[in-house]
């Protein structure tokens, strides 16, 4: 695990996780994951994440993975921003992704929302990633 990029480890787990066919997926807790996971959930991308206390008692976030048809429903998710080279937009500017089908995950003043909230809200912020 890198130390650097936390964000964009989980992606990773929960691309990777997916890929293998995996019924779940875990990773260390924090707020900002959290969010990730819970607009995920909202949007239909995964069937469901909670906090649950790992066998050394440390917070983890468990995620059930989506599978329609015997595919991931994640067909694809990607960091945007990183931190070598943020990417910050606002309400006008968030990027549509796959025509709408997909969303943009964005960090605005107001916690961590998805793109169609962000635009109706009027909130720029931070474009996390993107997933369809």
């Amino acid at each position: 695990m890198s130390i650097h990029d936390t964000i964009g480890d989980f992606i990773t787990v929960i691309r990777n996780a997916g890929l293998a066919g995996k019924d779940k997926c875990s990773y260390p807790h924090s707020n900002l994951r959290a969010g990730i996971a819970k607009i995920l959930k909202e949007r239909g991308f995964v069937s469901d994440c909670r906090e649950a206390d790992s066998e050394n008692g440390f917070k983890v976030l468990e995620i059930d993975l989506k599978y329609v048809s015997g595919k991931h429903a994640i067909k694809g998710i990607s960091r945007v921003s990183s931190p070598g080279r943020r990417s910050y937009c606002g309400y006008r500017d968030i990027p549509s992704v796959l025509g709408g089908l997909g969303i943009s995950i964005i960090s605005s003043p107001k916690g961590i929302i998805d793109d169609k909230t962000a635009r109706k809200e009027k909130l720029g912020g931070e474009l996390l990633c993107s997933v369809w």
